[in-house]
């Protein structure tokens, strides 16, 4: 576990001095474990203390970490900007009721265009999902559409939906426009309802947590979409919220309802260098064979 501090602004300008002093001192965005906000509109970042342990955080690892902020936050989960100053944001679903949401948003998606990132994700917490696309003061909250968790791909935007059993495909020159009410239907799961989305792509790979089970699929040529493998899990409540490039997947656990996960805990990393989802499905297959409900391992 690294050392954290967290930090709170109370104001836009406030943020962006800090951000500002914090990038001057060498942190990037994979340095910011959690983000969130209060109910005043406070932001609250979460950071190593020592900020030379930032070339050990990866994305899997940021996964893995439980948060530090206690009482009432809204979290945010991973800000992207995607384009003609357009962001897109997916986090708790309260977040939309801040006026500070916005300003917030686009302080991160500057940070994260100053240090030459696509993306920055945060550490994972349990909340209603909820997606926005963002420009200036304009927010478009997508989870009203029922689309929620986008995730980035070169091509456009992939979200699933809410009580949906499909993964979803906007092209990108309608997502910097903010036509948000185009997207078109790229997959379809056979194994129930899409409950969660890996949080981001990886060598154009994608991982869908289903109702009853994990399926793969490979976006190299959207909106064409190729199931690259499957598999059943009795008992569910399996979410791969993401993996570190080359090694382990991180895998939650959640109480599996028809809209997503309730009660989502931080994430394991499963496997280890290299490992496939063949050999995920392996893992999980043999945790779920001894009848263990708790947390995994670490392999």
């Amino acid at each position: 576990m690294v050392p954290t501090r967290t930090l709170r602004f109370t104001s836009a300008i406030s943020m962006i001095q800090g951000l500002k002093q914090l990038f001057a001192d060498g942190l990037r965005p994979r340095g910011i474990l959690f983000a969130a906000l209060d109910p005043s509109g406070d932001v609250n970042l979460v950071i190593p203390e020592r900020l030379r342990d930032v070339s050990q955080i990866k994305v899997g690892n940021k996964l893995s970490l439980e948060s530090p902020l206690e009482g009432r936050v809204y979290f945010l989960d991973a800000v992207h900007p995607i384009g003609g100053d357009a962001a897109v944001i997916n986090g708790d679903r309260r977040l939309g009721s801040l006026a500070s949401m916005v300003d917030v948003v686009a302080l991160v998606a500057w940070f994260v265009k100053e240090a030459g990132d696509q993306s920055v994700f945060f550490g994972c917490t349990p909340h209603q999902p909820g997606s926005w696309w963002v420009r200036g003061e304009e927010a478009i909250a997508l989870h009203q559409r029922g689309y929620v968790e986008i995730v980035p791909a070169e091509q456009g935007l992939l979200a699933r939906r809410t009580m949906d059993n499909g993964l979803y495909f906007l092209p990108s020159e309608l997502a910097i426009a903010g036509k948000v009410d185009s997207w078109q239907k790229v997959y379809e799961s056979p194994l129930g309802n899409v409950l969660m989305l890996e949080r981001r792509l990886l060598f154009d790979q994608l991982v869908l947590s289903c109702q009853e089970g994990l399926v793969e699929v490979d976006v190299y040529d959207l909106p064409n979409v190729n199931e690259s493998g499957r598999f059943t899990l009795q008992g569910g409540g399996h979410a791969v919220v993401g993996r570190i490039s080359g090694g382990a997947f991180a895998v939650a656990r959640g109480k599996p309802m028809d809209w997503g996960f309730e009660a989502l805990g931080p994430a394991t990393l499963v496997g280890s260098e290299g490992c496939s989802f063949t050999e995920l499905r392996n893992l999980l297959v043999s945790h779920e064979a001894s009848d263990r409900t708790g947390p995994f391992v670490k392999v």
